[in-house]
């Protein structure tokens, strides 16, 4: 028997209220695609700075894009990585998270609902990364936004 991952709500909160930098993997240009609508809401609705992964290296929501992390210049400070691919390519995508965590000044890895890779969130745990998994920052988002009313 394995037991479920289970995501820290006090992480959370403070991923979402940070005001840092999301860098969104899978995010294109494609307004049918999950990725477009949630990096629109955390740009927009929340106000984070956003920078689009994706191997077309589109612009999108007015912001930067890169074909991969590896290509994000130096000095960029990235809060997350949020991970907007299947499962079986989560885990690449963490490894280079893992790779240019220092040199992107990464913090966290979040994977996006039905991305589960619990051996890849060990990894990014054992490399001093913050892990969020199987969850959507948009849903998350009501539960930090109620339990702010009710302190």
């Amino acid at each position: 028997m394995t037991l479920k991952h289970q995501n820290d709500p006090d992480l959370i909160r403070e991923l979402l209220i940070d005001p840092g930098i999301w860098a969104v993997v899978g995010l294109s240009a494609n307004r049918d695609r999950p990725a477009y609508d949630v990096a629109r809401w955390l740009k927009m609705e929340l106000g984070k700075g956003l920078v689009a992964v994706h191997p077309s290296a589109q612009e999108v929501h007015d912001s930067p894009a890169y074909a991969s992390l590896a290509d994000i210049p130096d000095g960029t400070d990235l809060k997350v990585v949020d991970c907007f691919v299947n499962s079986q390519h989560v885990g690449a995508v963490v490894d280079e998270a893992i790779e240019h965590r220092d040199r992107l000044q990464i913090d966290a890895v979040w994977m996006q609902l039905d991305v589960v890779d619990e051996a890849a969130a060990t990894r990014a745990r054992d490399a001093g990364l913050a892990v969020v998994m199987d969850t959507c920052p948009r849903i998350e988002w009501r539960n930090v936004r109620s339990a702010g009313m009710a302190r």
